[in-house]
């Protein structure tokens, strides 16, 4: 959509995305290696009991289903920034629905504008695990 096309509170829900264990695992051993995320007899030994995900595959998981249903589209031109806040861990088998809404937008030039989407993701207990704010440059309508 055009910036146009867009207002403040439209907002979309994404479908379920399941954290795997294997994958969680694989991802932490290439991206963040400790051993919270990677060491089962460690992660018994902390405050949480067992392994957890690591936060940016928490985000990116449920982020992947967002785009199945995203607000902008074709008319995006670019992303320009994205703040994550971790509130609770996230564990092997949690389900992730995100809730997404436009939160702002700001008209940039002729060409574009800032459009800010804010994403709160829950786990299947409805507890709020992460809030995310990413800001989009996206086409405007053509004159």
């Amino acid at each position: 959509m055009f910036f146009e096309d867009l207002h403040v509170g439209m907002t979309v829900e994404t479908a379920p995305t399941v954290i795997e264990k294997e994958k969680m695992i694989a991802f932490a051993r290439d991206y963040d290696n400790i051993p919270l995320h990677t060491d089962e007899d460690y992660a018994k030994s902390t405050p949480f009991g067992k392994l957890i995900a690591p936060g940016v595959l928490s985000f990116m998981s449920v982020w992947s289903k967002y785009l199945e249903v995203d607000f902008i589209g074709d008319d995006l031109i670019a992303g320009r920034s994205t703040k994550i806040e971790w509130l609770r861990p996230v564990y092997a088998d949690d389900v992730l629905r995100g809730k997404a809404v436009i939160t702002d937008l700001v008209e940039r030039n002729a060409k574009n504008g800032l459009v800010e989407i804010s994403i709160d993701v829950h786990n299947q207990h409805g507890e709020l695990v992460l809030k995310n704010v990413t800001e989009a440059i996206v086409k405007r309508r053509p004159l």
